[in-house]
């Protein structure tokens, strides 16, 4: 049958090159056709993953034999990569120091006096800020308020201050 054909080919090709867009451009198949086949067909999923799966380890071999050739040409930053990624001695290393709560030291009193200023300092700024923002929100709010007429509040007020406005 023409289609298991196809499959066929289609596993040997992803074997070859581990992606499915390269694979079906060579068979000459939809991906869309190759996703159908997947998931309808259990078997076929599971050649297909086998498949990917060959052809990465492929990859990988032919990774690593390229990154040792370069190694034998005293590529410093293959050697690098190569110790960095394999070697535990010359592996990133995250440090990080901490204190239990037994291992703490108290404060003394000029240290608890500057923290207790500031957070008074961090409140008082807190309450600034919030307070600038309600003053903002209740200008706008005034600002935005019109009458029936369709003349904003700010300008009845100056009508009303300089003695004009509607009889």
């Amino acid at each position: 049958m023409k289609k298991d054909r196809i499959k066929d080919l289609f596993l040997e090709h992803l074997k070859k090159i581990p992606n499915i867009q390269a694979a079906v451009e060579q068979v000459g198949v939809a991906r869309s056709t190759v996703y159908k086949w997947r998931d309808e067909d259990e078997e076929f999923r599971k050649a297909m993953e086998d498949a990917l799966a060959e052809g990465e380890a492929m990859l990988n071999d032919l990774g690593e034999n390229q990154l040792y050739s370069l190694m034998l040409e005293r590529h410093y930053p293959s050697i690098q990569f190569w110790l960095r990624h394999r070697n535990p001695k010359f592996k990133d290393k995250l440090e990080i120091t901490a204190r239990t709560p037994e291992e703490r030291e108290a404060l003394d009193a000029e240290q608890d006096a500057l923290v207790e200023r500031g957070l008074a300092m961090l409140e008082s700024e807190t309450v600034e800020i919030t307070s600038v923002t309600n003053d903002k929100e209740n200008n706008h709010e005034k600002d935005s308020a019109k009458g029936s007429d369709g003349v904003g509040a700010n300008q009845n007020e100056q009508e009303a201050a300089s003695g004009g406005g509607a009889a």
